[in-house]
């Protein structure tokens, strides 16, 4: 450098200096989740979002982006929401933690009988967990004692959707249907089996009667139940509507058939709403959408809006009688289940949504956002748009007239390789997955309407337009 050179210190901007300084600590320590630590290693790393503003997320570096997915489906009721990070404090102040191990404490309490008010049929109790995967864990442990507290040990099986996702800890393992997550794990929790999924787009039978297509759907559940022995099988794990493949809603009809195999093999049922529940689908739970009850429903990421983590197993009081009375009780728990602080702020989110209505803003603007989407079906690359409520999925394809899908190369291509930065890039922050076929899936805050739906379709066609350019 010579003398007449000013040298330019980072430290003349903080931010950038800030920003810096993250991006070295995250390559040097941080571990990410389902990601490839080699992003964080190569390049620029990866963004880094400090702020959120009602349905925006802001990067270090300044760059706003539209949540088109809530977080991770959690954020329902917006970024920035003063008033839950008021109550946050408010009960850390008072009484910042306190297990629910042989004591109590007032915010678990009341939104226990919060949520049990919501919940359909006789689930009148809550066992709480730190969130979905915890839940998930829980149902698939009680289905098994429960079956042995009633004299009936050989049931120990569940059964789930092919590509499903329920969680990732050894036993909620066993329940999803996504070979690809388990290889590198196995053997895993022994005992779960899998079932076809509702991809209408991809039906192989019935394909064009979607009512008949999920009684066929349906019927295997039954087909499976008898195959493996109804003396064995414990339990069957369903999302309302699947999230990994692409957000597939259920048939008509489907729900109903499914429950009444289930009550034929005394077989429980267990509706997975870690996703679809606290207004994604337009309820607070999306087994009233659909009109059945369950005998559990596994619920987590929307109660709080993300604010504080937090789920629930909700069960009937059927599968909570025998530990009613005598000495029986359920060995399982978790250090910040029921957590002061997460009850308290899940309290203050459902009131949110009670006086802002936003349940009903999504059942009232899901068909808008639907018909919006699916202009994009004019694209060759756009072969489906499907889903329910504020949670869509959309299929991209080679092929329309054949339904060609992409190979494992092409769509690393596609998804890794550009569409996900793309998208980013262009202001839109969702989800490009290719755990079943390549999808794009939204689901953005429950506060949003027209504009916001013609602003994400506007971003999707400028980037699914350039990806079918590059193909």
């Amino acid at each position: 450098m010579t003398t007449t050179e000013t040298p330019v210190s980072v430290h003349d901007d903080p931010a950038s200096a800030r920003d810096a300084r993250l991006r070295s600590a995250a390559k040097d320590h941080l571990w990410m989740h389902f990601s490839r630590q080699s992003v964080m290693e190569d390049g620029d790393g990866v963004p880094i979002i400090v702020k959120g503003d009602g349905h925006h997320i802001w990067d270090s570096r300044g760059r706003k982006y539209f949540d088109g997915l809530s977080g991770l489906f959690v954020v329902n009721a917006g970024h920035g929401r003063r008033r839950l990070a008021e109550v946050a404090a408010k009960q850390a102040e008072e009484l910042a933690f306190f297990p629910l191990w042989s004591y109590a404490h007032p915010s678990a309490i009341e939104l226990a009988e919060r949520l049990a008010s919501y919940a359909p049929g006789d689930l009148n109790r809550v066992f709480f967990s730190s969130g979905g995967g915890e839940a998930v864990e829980t149902a698939f442990k009680l289905a098994k004692y429960y079956w042995k507290l009633q004299g009936r040990p050989t049931k120990h099986k569940v059964i789930s959707r092919s590509v499903a996702y329920h969680g990732t800890t050894q036993g909620a393992l066993a329940i999803t249907g996504i070979p690809a997550m388990k290889q590198m794990f196995e053997p895993v929790t022994p005992g779960g089996f899998r079932v076809p999924n509702t991809n209408f787009y991809r039906a192989p039978e019935h394909a064009d009667d979607l009512e008949a297509f999920g009684q066929w759907s349906a019927n295997r559940i039954e087909e499976m139940i008898e195959f493996e022995g109804p003396e064995t099988v414990a339990a069957v794990f369903l999302e309302p509507v699947q999230n990994s493949g692409g957000c597939f809603p259920p048939p008509p009809g489907y729900f109903q058939r499914v429950r009444e195999i289930c009550d034929k093999y005394d077989v429980l049922l267990v509706s997975d709403e870690v996703i679809c529940a606290f207004g994604r689908i337009g309820e607070f739970f999306a087994c009233d959408t659909y009109g059945f009850v369950p005998d559990m429903i596994t619920c987590a990421k929307g109660m709080t809006s993300g604010y504080s983590p937090i789920g629930a197993t909700i069960v009937s009081d059927r599968i909570y009688e025998p530990f009613k009375h005598g000495n029986a009780s359920f060995p399982h728990g978790y250090t910040f289940g029921g957590h002061p602080v997460s009850a308290a702020v899940a309290l203050a989110n459902l009131d949110i949504f009670e006086e802002e209505r936003l349940n009903q803003n999504v059942r009232e603007n899901s068909p808008a956002f639907r018909a919006t989407l699916e202009k994009l079906l004019d694209l060759p690359i756009v072969g489906d748009v499907r889903g329910d409520g504020y949670f869509f999925g959309i299929e991209l394809v080679k092929d329309k007239s054949t339904k060609l899908t992409f190979d494992d190369d092409e769509s690393e291509r596609l998804l890794r390789g550009f569409l996900s930065t793309a998208l980013f890039d262009a202001g839109l922050y969702c989800r490009a997955d290719d755990r079943g076929d390549p999808v794009i899936q939204l689901a953005p805050p429950l506060t949003v309407g027209q504009k916001e739906f013609d602003e994400i379709e506007g971003i999707l066609r400028g980037v699914l337009t350039e990806a079918w350019a590059r193909l």
